[in-house]
């Protein structure tokens, strides 16, 4: 039985139970006014009990985020120009983000393309057929749509349009998209480098689509790749203190031409 409906049957109990131990006020006696405050008194008793069925039977909404655990930052290095931190969400997609873990371990999407980008809207990838088609050869997931919204930065799993289709193909928003609540499972959010995200070249496919350089889990302690670091400051000479003590040569005069 769904819970809204056993909530209104246990109301109506409560209320028919209240009326039928009321009994009928006695004509010109002086117990009226007690037998209707009991009457209140159970009417009012009745209501605080919904209302406590009603709450314990509400979904609970998990926090926007929670506290950075290097096991569940997913590190994605783009070649947009840097990496991507996304905390992954494990207390309402377990399944997803330990989907999410094992292709990251294995490799699986290194050298992946942005294969579909639709400005303000959102980028996708993680499919090796880069058409929108492939995925792993792992078994699809079951959903696991939860209360978390679709906000700028929310990373949430692409599927075909069983439910129960998601596999490897994930997608970041650009900009909010509530319309996609409980019908595709957010596993997780950009927590830093969302500038890289933004740089993401658009198109259907894109013309020179942007690439997971390298994907890891932040525990495993991989740094960013040579070709996405920053170069190193320019070498400069620091003079020495014996350079600075050093008297001011002269410079020779000039000859006079004969």
């Amino acid at each position: 039985m769904r819970p809204v409906i056993a909530i209104l049957l246990l109301a109506m109990a409560l209320m028919a139970a209240v009326m039928v131990a009321s009994p009928a006020h006695a004509q010109g006696g002086g117990g009226g006014a007690a037998e209707e405050r009991k009457k209140e008194e159970s009417s009012a008793k009745a209501e605080e009990n919904v209302k406590f069925l009603r709450a314990q039977n509400a979904p609970k909404i998990p926090p926007a985020s929670l506290p950075l655990d290097p096991e569940n930052i997913w590190d994605l290095d783009l070649s947009t120009g840097g990496r991507v931190r996304i905390q992954l969400r494990p207390d309402v997609a377990p399944n997803h983000v330990a989907r999410i873990k094992e292709l990251t371990r294995q490799g699986f999407y290194n050298g992946l393309k942005f294969h579909r980008v639709i400005e303000g809207f959102m980028a996708q990838g993680g499919d090796p057929k880069g058409d929108g088609t492939g995925g792993s050869t792992l078994p699809d997931l079951k959903q696991e749509f939860n209360l978390l919204p679709h906000l700028r930065g929310s990373v949430s799993m692409a599927r075909a349009q069983s439910e129960d289709s998601a596999n490897s193909q994930f997608f970041i928003l650009f900009l909010p998209r509530m319309q996609l609540d409980k019908k595709y499972t957010v596993f997780g959010r950009v927590i830093e480098g969302i500038q890289y995200v933004d740089a993401i070249p658009l198109g259907e496919p894109p013309a020179n689509p942007a690439v997971i350089v390298q994907a890891s889990i932040e525990s495993d302690g991989k740094p960013v790749p040579a070709v996405l670091a920053p170069p190193p400051p320019p070498t400069v000479a620091v003079p020495t203190a014996a350079d600075l003590n050093a008297p001011i040569g002269k410079k020779p005069a000039p000859e006079k031409k004969k």
